[in-house]
């Protein structure tokens, strides 16, 4: 069988099949899942941060939802809620303070002044925190039921 190489693409072509630089293929796919493992990982201490924050301020109803199938958006949403301005506030602050000592920075933040519903995009995750009444109103958990509801203790695995 005749062959010819291809010298830029890597293409050897024979009569009888096209290969296409397995070897290249595989270190390519072993990279990329390495790294989205070590995304995945990364994330998942994050999340862990950002609902210890919540806790640490007396956050309600906290609930972690991976998304990362349904949208593109991002990859999780935590929610929870207080129970008045102030709260909600510090709840948001927390979260920033203990997000940024680990290297993770706001993108945007809104509604931090009406402090009825404050959303903190930190890129793959974002925060929303609620007031009790705008949390019920908005109803996010329904909105993205799609997604799945993750415990800490899936996190922590």
């Amino acid at each position: 069988a005749e062959a010819a190489v291809d010298g830029e693409t890597d293409i050897v072509r024979t009569n009888v099949t096209f290969t296409f630089g397995v070897g290249k293929i595989e270190e390519t796919v072993s990279a990329e899942l390495e790294g989205k493992e070590l995304k995945v990982a990364m994330n998942s201490k994050y999340l862990l941060d950002a609902v210890k924050a919540l806790e640490d301020k007396k956050g309600e109803e906290i609930r972690i939802i991976d998304i990362s199938e349904v949208s593109v958006l991002a990859d999780y949403f935590i929610i929870a809620n207080g129970s008045n301005r102030s709260q909600v506030q510090a709840l948001c602050d927390n979260v920033s303070e203990m997000l940024g000592r680990a290297g993770v920075h706001t993108k945007q933040v809104e509604g931090y002044e009406s402090a009825n519903w404050i959303l903190l995009d930190f890129g793959d995750i974002i925060v929303h925190v609620f007031s009790k009444e705008d949390r019920l109103f908005y109803d996010l958990e329904r909105i993205w039921k799609d997604g799945k509801e993750l415990s800490e203790a899936e996190l922590e695995k």
